[in-house]
């Protein structure tokens, strides 16, 4: 089984920072493509950053040169650094990543995180 554990949400002023990290655990043989997504209140989910294992990645229009994500292979660890956030930048973040488990036919499969709460007052 695989897990997905999210960490470091929290409440901000608009223009301030956070860093959220996003650590896959379980019986892993590799990790491909790790992302954050959000969703916010009457919202869809949307697509924030991705990070490819070779370290290419994708931003949303609203947040690129604002936020930064990276990724750890060694520790199956993605992170999203936060910077001048917004009131809409207000959120649960996601963690998703596509998996290859240790098992007899490995399969690629997309886990999801739990989920953290980003507010940013104004």
């Amino acid at each position: 089984q695989v897990q997905l554990v999210e960490s470091g949400g929290g409440l901000v002023q608009a223009g301030g920072s956070l860093r959220l990290s996003c650590a896959a655990s379980g019986s892993i043989f590799s990790v491909n493509t790790m992302g954050w997504y959000r969703q916010a209140p009457g919202k869809q989910r949307e697509l924030v950053a991705t990070i490819t294992s070779s370290g290419s990645t994708n931003y949303a229009g609203s947040v690129k040169d604002r936020f930064t994500v990276s990724r750890d292979n060694a520790k199956n660890t993605v992170y999203l650094q936060m910077n001048n956030l917004r009131p809409e930048d207000t959120a649960v973040y996601y963690c998703n990543a596509n998996v290859i488990p240790k098992t007899p036919v490995p399969v690629t499969t997309n886990y999801w995180g739990q989920g953290t709460q980003v507010t940013v007052s104004s």
